[in-house]
């Protein structure tokens, strides 16, 4: 599983100009599964989420999480992530699991992290043409995987 984690002041995510999905402070957060991903790595990789400290404290330090500052957290799934650019100029998705594999888990990691923050988990739509906006505060973004960092 790869993410790419954006901590945002809003984010939404629309489909045919219509927005399906919107937060205010929190994450913004872009989930990639690949093939031979588990639940096992999901939780773990909730969890570290749910902690991770990139936002502020009172002396501007990034020493909370989005638990610590009662933040929200938004999910898209995107099987892009997994591209692999080695050969020629178009990208290759053969690292990317299939929607049979991927959604359950891509469902079952967006429900621990409700669990973990304790509030719902805005998300796009899977297999869906999205179009996402957001404000990056900070800049900050951070990429996690699953098979390299946890």
């Amino acid at each position: 599983m790869r993410i790419v984690i954006q901590k945002v002041t809003h984010a939404s995510v629309s489909i045919g100009g219509e927005v399906i999905s919107k937060i205010d402070k929190g994450l913004m957060v872009l989930l990639g599964i690949e093939n031979g991903d588990t639940k096992e790595e999901a939780d773990n990789l909730a969890a570290k989420l749910s902690k991770l400290r990139i936002f502020e404290d009172e002396k501007g330090v990034m020493n909370l999480s989005v638990i610590d500052v009662d933040a929200e957290v938004m999910v898209v799934s995107q099987f892009t992530l997994l591209a692999s650019t080695k050969k020629g100029n178009r990208p290759s998705y053969i690292r990317a699991a299939k929607p049979d594999e991927s959604i359950p888990l891509y469902e079952y990691f967006c429900q621990e992290m409700a669990k973990l923050i304790g509030k719902d988990v805005p998300t796009g739509q899977f297999g869906a043409d999205m179009q996402i906006e957001l404000v990056n505060d900070g800049p900050t973004t951070i990429v996690i995987d699953t098979r390299i960092d946890l």
